[in-house]
């Protein structure tokens, strides 16, 4: 079944605005945006807000999605692991938009992910030495950024495992890719991060099941009612 593109609106995080949709760098489409939330850690009591994620998907997401998911509630779909697990793994292209709210050098941020990384595919057994010199690859493309408030680190995650680095200095999204990196099980990781069962963003998740299931609703009732007129 053809994608029909949800009608998105823009989410505003802190002093970010994520817009409806966006054309991400190494992206072969317009993307919409899925949801959106704060990133923070509670620190002596209070809560410190590092950054804002957006997660944009392109619009096949949606067909591919409804088949299992439609129907159940925001609430449903944050609670369940396989859900988001299947935006991950999904055959269709993703962007997530990391933006600073309190400036990191790209050595403390890259360091983090890598580790994520690593320690889960240890435990899973599939570490390897390829997956050594693609996070190598990885902590080199970082090492020498710093960034501060307002500025991005952007992935594209496309449907055939690669993953795009792009990093913006003042919101906009460039054109050009910083690098890209043809490894499947760390495009999922940078995503899952993000939105998976122990992702950073409880928030992001939110707002991605919310959104999805109104937009799985709006597809489910445009296919009936396209289902309909030729009955007519």
């Amino acid at each position: 079944m053809a994608a029909l593109t949800p009608s998105s609106t823009s989410i505003q995080v802190e002093s970010i605005v994520f817009p409806p949709s966006v054309k991400p760098p190494g992206a072969t489409t317009t993307l919409f945006l899925g949801g959106a939330g704060v990133r923070g850690l509670e620190i002596e009591g209070r809560f410190v807000k590092f950054t804002g994620i957006g997660v944009y998907l392109e619009d096949k997401a949606i067909p591919s999605l409804a088949g299992k998911w439609k129907g159940k509630t925001a609430a449903e779909l944050t609670d369940s692991v396989q859900f988001f697990r299947d935006i991950v793994t999904g055959p269709f292209e993703k962007f997530t938009q990391v933006t600073m709210i309190l400036p990191l050098t790209g050595k403390q941020y890259s360091e983090k992910v890598s580790e994520m990384c690593v320690g889960v595919w240890k435990a899973q057994g599939t570490y390897t030495d390829a997956d050594t010199a693609t996070i190598e690859k990885f902590l080199h493309v970082f090492k020498d950024e710093n960034f501060l408030r307002g500025s991005s680190i952007l992935f594209t995650t496309s449907p055939n495992g690669s993953l795009t680095i792009s990093f913006s200095k003042d919101g906009a999204i460039p054109e050009a890719a910083t690098i890209v990196l043809e490894n499947e099980k760390l495009a999922h990781a940078v995503i899952e991060s993000v939105i998976g069962e122990h992702g950073v963003s409880p928030a992001a998740k939110q707002s991605l099941a919310s959104r999805l299931s109104d937009f799985m609703k709006q597809f489910d009732e445009k296919a009936t009612a396209n289902v309909e007129s030729k009955l007519v």
